[in-house]
This record gives C-alpha cells, structure tokens and sequence, in this order.
C-alpha cells in the first residue's frame, strides 16, 4: 500500500515496511536476515573478529623473527610445550600461511564487498534492498562453512603450509611436507566457500546497480563508490571461476589421483615416485590470474569510498569525475593481463616477460590519475580535520609509497633480485594494510553513524588513527632495507646466514611497532562498541553530504527510504549557495534563477 509521507523534499510516495520485509521474528529479521543493512552488519562483527585472529598470527610471525627460538610470553608454554614454549619451524610456516589467508580471504575481501558493498550499494542509488536478498543472506553464511574449514585445517600437524598460495607441489602432494596433508584439503576447500560467498555478492551487486537505480541515477550520477563496488563485481564474477576450478583441480589431485599439477617421477622424502605428467606451473597461472584481479578487489572499493569522503570533508566537488571513473575502469582491464609479473623467476620467454612487464608499468598511468586528482581535490579545500579526513590522507599517502615500489618490481631484472625477499612483502603491506585497512578505518568512522544512529567518538579515533599510522610505518617501512638486503621471505630463522645476522635490531624494532599497531586496534573496537550504545545521537546527515543515503533515517529502516528519492544531478556538488548551506544533495533541485538575476558560476539557488 502506497501512503504519503514528508521527505526532505517534499511530500512523495512510499512503500510501507511489510511490503518489502514482512513482519517476520527476531531469528528472520536478526540471523537469518534478507535485510543488506542486517547483513551488512553480520559482515563487519565477523571480520572485526577475524581480524583479530589475523592480527595474532602476524604478531606470533613477528615474535619469531625478533627473538627466534625464544619461548613466546603468556601462549608459549601453552601452546608449544613439547618444544619448551618456542615456535617450532613447521609451525611457522602456518603462522604466515594463515595469516595472509585470514586476513585475503577473511578480513578485506568480505569488509569491502561484503560489509561496505551490502550496506551502500541499495543506499546510494536509491534502491530498497538488493535484487535477490536470499542469495545475499547465502553469501553471508557460506563465509561460516570457509572459517570453519580454516579452523578445521590447524587439527591436522598444525596447519596448513604451503603459503596463502597453495603452490604445487609443496601443497599438492601429501607426503611433501608436515602440513600438505589433511590440513591443506581443508585449506583448499575453505577457499572454495569463500569463492562462493564471492560470486554470490558479485551477481547480487551488479544486478543491482543495473536494474534498481532510482529514477534520476544515471550511471554518470553514481557516486563513486558504487562505481569502485561495481568494477569489483564485476572483476569477480570473471576471475573467480578460475581459481575455483583450480582448486578443484587441486582438491583432485590430492583426493582422486589426478595429476594436472605434478609432474612423473617426482621423488619426496622417500616416497615411491609420482605418476603423471602435470605442470606445476600451471597452477601459479591460475591462482594468479585471479589473485592479481584480487589486489584490485580488496582495492578499487576503497578507492571509491575515499573519493567521496575526501570530496565530503573538503567540501570541494571531486577533481575530474568522469577521468576517475574510466582510471578505475583502466585499472580493472589491465588487472586481467599482468599476471605473469609475479612469475618472472619462473623461466619464462623474455617477450612474454617484456610483455607482462610493460602492462605492468601502463598500471601506474591510471593510479597516477587518481592520485593528482585525489590531491587537486585536498588542495583549496576547506579541511575538516576530523578521524575521517586523517585516514583518507592516509590511505592516499601508503597508496603512493606501495605503488612506486611496485614500480620497482614491474621491472624484470629489478624483480629477479627482490623477489621472495621482504621488499615484496613491505610492497604489499603497504598496499592491503596501509591503503585498504586505513580506507576502511576512515569508512566506519564516515558511515557509523548510518549504520547505528550514532556518532563515534573522535578522540579515540584520533589516538586510534596516530598508534596505527606510526606503528603501520614503523613496521612496514623497514621492510624496503631488509629485502633490499636480501632478506629472504617465510625463513623462521634467517640468521642461519650470517650476511643476514646485523638485520636482528631491524627485525625487533618492526616487531615493537607491530605490538603497538595491534594494541592500537583496541582502540577501534572500544570506539565501536561504546559508540553504538552511548555514542551522540546522529541525525540524518551528520556530516553534510549529498549522496542519497544521507537523505534516509539513520538508521534506516526496513525499505531504506521514507520516500521514493529522485535523482537531479551528480554526487559531489559542494561549494554551492544553497541558501545556509554549501552543499545541495542529490534529491534537491537545481532551481534556476529569476530571467533579471544575472548569476554567478558558483551560485545555485533552490
């Protein structure tokens, strides 16, 4: 039934609640939702947990590279007391291995398409809930049967060890190391519900930005973040079949006594010879035609999001829309085609390295669009220098540091020394932890008070963002010197050689910085909790935005709206007259001015 109700624009029709949701019981409407906002919600409760379990796995990691073969304070005794409280070799290579899992598959993926994509995507163009809300519900609870296979994966000889990219044969056969057995199928099989969760998403968003904008929403009137989000959607839905079908193919391998990935008469710690006729490398082919995509995955979002919140908080229109728009698009196409980089120490023809090595440089020209226009769009702008505005600035800031060494290794010589050496390992770092995690930061804080009614408290956010960006730096930064003294990647004990032995402080100050990046978090987690009970009550637009979901209750409720939004005009129009205000949101007209008034370029009137 159609009932009219005031609107911040006026009187306009709308649905009531029961004709998107139904009434429903607290299991349908709080578990087993159909609701993104709901969902969105269950995204972000789980990877903050999942975070934790990531961020320990990297501090025990750390342990072991600042004080080797010491027994670990507090878990030590309890957890490693057959080998006197010390990190046993085998076990540190499922430290690394599930780190990186934990924190790829687990944490950024599902917080940006999962957690920001569920809630923003019907908010912001105008729609009530997504196209299929049970396949969204579905792509919530397929993450539980992966974390439980991860779970799983640590009964069996401690884990999984064969790195987060499952290379063969170390991962393909059983008998090739303490954890290639029992743990690696349930590692494989836990990213397969993750890919599933993926596809899932991915079919769900772009249905819905096609089919259910609001009448206005042009596709050059989506913010920016819809645009991050449906270029993601779109690169899973193309990639991610790939790297299914190579772990199934693995999963065969392992479980029916295929071979597409081992070779014949192949000999490991005295088993009798392998049967076959596989190609190990064409499971690096695989994995990283997805898992390079993937970069962009857990990247474009965030570039997106801090497009508008950096146009938001410096009440400036976004420098070059449209150029933003198709750099992204470049960064995507390109994604499909530069692979093979990671793969340069593999024997590959020179032509095919130079070609792989050129679309990796082209990568920069779209990155460095966005970078000058993220800066034209700060520079003259009025700051509001608050917790959001600090971790755009640096989520911009880490962008540019990983991105100019990975410049260093689009070139194949440069690339043949650092590779597998901590220079690769600060790179990304800097790129998913220091670009994606302080977007994502800057993201909770800007949406919080859509999501639950409630401000977060700056302070903490403040003291939050300040330990994190000097623990984040402290030890990440670092890393640059050790690669490029050769430090080599997942050693429990580098110090074995002794070139490597002065690099011992290096390793124990990184360490202590990572103590205090992961203190620091607690911050995050008090300000959130705290914040959704006893935070200041928001109104509907806090922070004086112009996208369409500042213009619902906040929170919304079951439907979004309580009218039906139409669409005038872009997503960043700041720094216009529109009567006491410098901003004119999207569901508000640009009125035009009396035939005797002679207006200005910066006057707009409604």
């Amino acid at each position: 039934m159609s009932v009219l109700n005031p609107s911040p624009t006026g009187l306009q029709p709308i649905l009531t609640p029961q004709e998107h949701h139904g009434p429903g019981n607290f299991i349908t409407k709080y578990i087993f939702s159909t609701d993104h906002k709901i969902i969105a919600i269950q995204f972000l409760f789980t990877t903050l947990l999942m975070m934790i379990v990531g961020g320990a796995l990297a501090l025990a990691v750390r342990w072991q590279l600042a004080f080797p073969w010491e027994s670990m304070p507090i878990v030590g005794p309890w957890l490693f007391a057959a080998e006197g409280g010390q990190i046993s070799p085998e076990f540190y290579t499922m430290l690394f291995t599930m780190h990186a899992t934990v924190m790829i598959f687990l944490v950024i993926i599902p917080i940006l398409a999962g957690m920001f994509g569920n809630f923003l995507i019907p908010l912001m163009i105008g729609a009530d809930d997504m196209a299929f809300p049970k396949l969204n519900m579905l792509s919530y609870w397929f993450m539980w049967p992966a974390i439980a296979c991860f779970g799983m994966s640590f009964k069996y000889a401690g884990g999984p060890a064969a790195g987060w990219t499952s290379y063969p044969v170390l991962a393909d056969l059983a008998q090739a190391a303490p954890g290639s057995g029992t743990a690696q199928t349930y590692w494989l099989l836990g990213v397969t519900f993750v890919g599933f969760s993926s596809m899932m998403g991915s079919i769900n968003y772009m249905t819905t930005i096609i089919n259910m904008r609001a009448p206005g929403m042009t596709f050059f009137r989506l913010p920016m973040t819809i645009w991050g989000l449906f270029i993601t959607a779109i690169l899973q839905a193309f990639a991610l079949p790939v790297l299914t079908a190579g772990g199934f193919m693995q999963v065969a391998d392992r479980l029916f006594g295929t071979c597409f990935f081992y070779p014949s008469g192949l000999v490991i710690n005295n088993a009798a010879p392998t049967v076959g006729g596989g190609q190990p490398l064409l499971w690096q082919h695989l994995f990283w035609f997805y898992s390079h995509p993937a970069v962009y995955i857990m990247l474009l979002p965030i570039m997106g999001m801090v497009s508008d919140m950096l146009s938001c908080m410096c009440r400036k229109p976004l420098f070059g829309y449209k150029p933003m728009v198709f750099s992204m698009s470049a960064i995507a196409s390109l994604g499909f085609i530069v692979w093979g980089h990671h793969m340069f120490t593999s024997g590959m023809n020179p032509a095919v390295g130079m070609a792989f090595m050129v679309s990796t440089m082209m990568i920069a020209l779209p990155s460095a669009i966005k970078t000058f226009n993220w800066t034209a769009t700060i520079w003259g702008g009025k700051l509001e220098f608050n917790t959001v505005t600090l971790n755009c600035i640096a989520f911009l800031s880490m962008f540019i540091v990983g991105g100019l060494s990975g410049i260093f290794m689009a070139a194949v010589p440069v690339d043949v020394y650092f590779h597998d050496t901590y220079f690769i390992v600060a790179h990304f770092h800097y790129i998913l932890f220091g670009a994606t995690l302080f977007g994502v930061f800057a993201g909770i804080q800007f949406w919080f008070p859509k999501m639950f009614g409630r401000m977060m408290n700056e302070k903490l956010g403040k003291t939050h963002f300040v330990l994190t960006f000097i623990g984040a730096n402290g030890t990440f930064f670092p890393m640059h010197f050790l690669g490029m003294q050769g430090m080599p990647r997942r050693y429990a004990d580098p110090y074995l050689h002794g070139y490597l032995e002065h690099l011992l402080p290096m390793n124990q100050f990184m360490t202590i910085s990572a103590i205090i990046m992961g203190a620091a978090q607690i911050l995050l987690f008090i300000n959130i909790f705290y914040s959704m009970f006893f935070g200041p009550k928001a109104g509907r637009n806090p922070w004086n935005a112009t996208t369409l979901e500042w213009a619902a209750p906040s929170p919304p409720g079951h439907g979004n709206f309580d009218f039906v939004p139409m669409v005038y005009h872009g997503p960043n129009e700041y720094a216009v007259v529109n009567g006491d205000k410098d901003f004119l949101m999207q569901t508000e007209q640009k009125c035009e001015p009396p035939a005797n008034h002679t207006s200005t370029d910066t006057e707009t009137s409604v």
